[in-house]
């Protein structure tokens, strides 16, 4: 749901506003009737990388790479008949 108020309304009530965005609306903040900014939740910080955490995991087959004559030629644009 999205709710739209003006820049006056934003600064009187800004924390009932922020409570509806903690509540999963989105709020829409317009000047003149126009929309100038929006408060959305803000998103759970990513969790950082670690170089090689899959290692173990995943299994690439010895063939990978080796792509099939037909599928080359539908590529290209010719049929592989």
């Amino acid at each position: 749901m999205e709710r739209s108020v003006n820049v006056h309304e934003a600064k009187t009530h800004l924390s009932r506003l922020l409570e509806a965005v903690e509540r999963g609306e989105d709020v829409v903040i317009a000047r003149a009737g126009k929309p100038v900014a929006r408060l959305v939740p803000v998103s759970a910080p990513r969790q950082r990388r670690e170089p090689g955490s899959w290692r173990g995991r995943v299994v690439i087959a010895e063939d990978f790479d080796e792509t099939p004559e037909s599928v080359l030629a539908a590529f290209r644009g010719a049929s592989s008949s």
